[in-house]
């Protein structure tokens, strides 16, 4: 009994770290898969679609942007793990805040206008023609609680978002 106390207690905090880098690691490509979502829907349905992150409440999603229907009955909203940290990193002049730049509002058929229920956070925006905004941001990082980060970055042609391999 005193060697099996003494082997789990040696081996519980290298079994945790593995696991919370498993969290990270889920998080990070359950965030890739919803860019490609995001991607797909935006061709399949002609709409642009806008992947947003609010990195305050530690949630995000992917809607249609509004047009002539008040609410994307396909939206979706996920919430990270809370050990997690999101960063949000935009190399470009473009603020994806700014309505001049990002359609944050379009208006319905009867002329009414309707704005993003996410108006005022960072926004991933695929085009119909499958390709990426100029507004959106060139990475995200994803920071676990041990310091360990996982980014998704364009791809070099812009098209797609990808893991890039980790360096030893």
């Amino acid at each position: 009994m005193a060697i099996l106390t003494i082997v789990v207690s040696i081996t519980a905090p290298a079994l945790a770290n593995f696991f919370h880098g498993r969290t990270l690691d889920s998080e990070a490509r359950r965030l890739l898969a919803l860019t490609r979502q995001g991607q797909s829907r935006a061709v399949s349905e002609g709409l642009p679609m806008d992947l947003w992150i609010d990195t305050a409440k530690s949630t995000f999603g992917l809607e249609a942007e509004p047009s002539y229907e008040a609410e994307d009955p396909k939206a979706v909203e996920l919430t990270m793990d809370g050990d997690i940290q999101l960063q949000v990193i935009n190399d470009n002049t473009l603020n994806s805040a700014d309505p001049s730049s990002a359609a944050t509002s379009s208006r319905t058929g009867s002329g009414t206008p309707l704005t993003s229920r996410h108006p005022n956070v960072p926004k991933i925006r695929f085009l119909p023609d499958g390709s990426i905004s100029e507004i959106s941001p060139r990475a995200l990082v994803l920071t676990g609680r041990d310091g360990i980060s996982i980014s998704l970055r364009q791809s070099r042609n812009r098209l797609s978002y990808e893991i890039p391999p980790r360096t030893s």
